[in-house]
């Protein structure tokens, strides 16, 4: 089957965050990480059955789901998991926060990575728990982390995210050994969203608890379906905990308490999209690293190669106030400050190429002195 991925779908006035923020203005907004994308068919079919039905009562994530996850596991990953080790949540966001929350001890200290998803900060912020940043530095042209930082560093947990945004690295299945080695008295909550849009066809994802039983009963592994999907929308995200008291204790605000079940959108979509969605996955990776090609080869800035994501991490350190100076160009993207390095920007390019060509064209003229008035 043929998927379009240049077809061009109006989003303004949809309720799109990222959309609606320069509603009415000449802007290109490539800030909020979700794509431009319909999802795919199989996912339409499957929302539109539940339309049909007509009751969106409570729901209650269904064995085929767990099943779907676990063959997932097994065969992209060699990676052995019972269903009983899964916990549902809205999306990884939640999981991160639970993290912190429930298995961090209030006088715990966490490690987190710098640059990184601004919401591993605000866990602990919010938690609110003790932690240190962990700084990657770039190193033969990939983001990977400083490992005599980590060996310096005492702490209780270790939070990880990989594929790593905002820097699109793949961590290899050595550094993720070296990784575990180093914080092998810390518990360990992986962030690993990304992990079906690598892009770089040599690479594979390798989820870190996969590693061996010993890394497993120590990790809390984070993924969803709404990024590679593009259904964040719906809302169904899930834990793997293997050690029964750390899923216990994380389980402990989930389902009805404090943090709500998927809805049953999500549930159907998610299940449509592991079950069925492999072709079009293909198709929108393909599509994909098109796109990353383009913005590194006309970007017109320093970036690292982005192995995974649809993210690019863009070093406009030479650009006073980079992302207001973009905005004035008619680019919306986000302040690396949000990240915790502020001479970047994060420019997300899962839009169609004509709309991303253009916007690397405002992004050239950023750099080119305003004529005088």
């Amino acid at each position: 089957m043929k998927f379009d991925f240049d077809a061009p779908v109006e989003r303004s006035g949809t309720w799109s965050t990222r959309w609606e923020r320069h509603a009415g203005q000449d802007v290109i907004p490539l800030w909020v990480a979700d794509t431009d994308f319909r999802a795919a068919p199989a996912i339409l079919q499957s929302l539109s059955r539940r339309v049909e039905h007509g009751v969106f009562g409570y729901s209650t994530p269904p064995p085929e789901l767990r099943a779907a996850i676990v063959e997932r596991m097994a065969s992209l990953y060699r990676w052995r998991i019972d269903p009983s080790w899964i916990v549902f949540t809205p999306g990884v966001v939640p999981g991160l926060h639970l993290a912190a929350r429930q298995l961090i001890p209030p006088d715990g200290h966490a490690l987190i990575p710098r640059p990184v998803y601004h919401h591993f900060r605000r866990a602990m912020e919010l938690a609110p728990r003790a932690f240190s940043e962990l700084p990657l530095v770039l190193e033969h042209g990939r983001w990977v982390f400083d490992l005599d930082a980590l060996r310096n560093t005492k702490a209780t947990a270790f939070f990880l995210c990989n594929p790593q945004n905002p820097c699109g690295t793949v961590f290899r299945r050595a550094e993720l050994e070296r990784l575990a080695e180093l914080s092998r008295d810390m518990l360990i909550v992986s962030d690993e969203i990304h992990c079906d849009l690598v892009l770089e066809k040599a690479l594979q994802h390798v989820p870190i608890a996969s590693l061996s039983s010993e890394i497993s009963r120590r990790s809390v592994t984070l993924m969803s379906a709404n990024k590679t999907f593009n259904i964040p929308s719906a809302g169904c995200g899930w834990a793997i905990i293997e050690d029964a008291a750390l899923r216990k204790a994380f389980s402990a605000e989930v389902g009805g308490h404090v943090i709500g079940s998927p809805s049953v959108f999500g549930l159907a979509a998610t299940l449509a999209a592991l079950t069925e969605g492999g072709e079009w996955l293909a198709a929108q990776l393909e599509y994909l690293r098109g796109n990353r090609d383009l913005v590194e080869k006309e970007i017109g800035f320093p970036m690292a190669h982005v192995e995974a994501t649809y993210l690019a991490w863009v070093d406009c350190s030479k650009l006073k106030d980079a992302a207001d100076r973009l905005l004035e160009k008619g680019v919306a993207v986000y302040p690396g400050a949000q990240f915790g390095e502020p001479g970047f920007v994060r420019l997300n390019f899962g839009t169609q190429r004509t709309l991303l060509a253009e916007a690397l064209r405002r992004i050239r003229t950023a750099s080119t002195p305003s004529p005088r008035g």
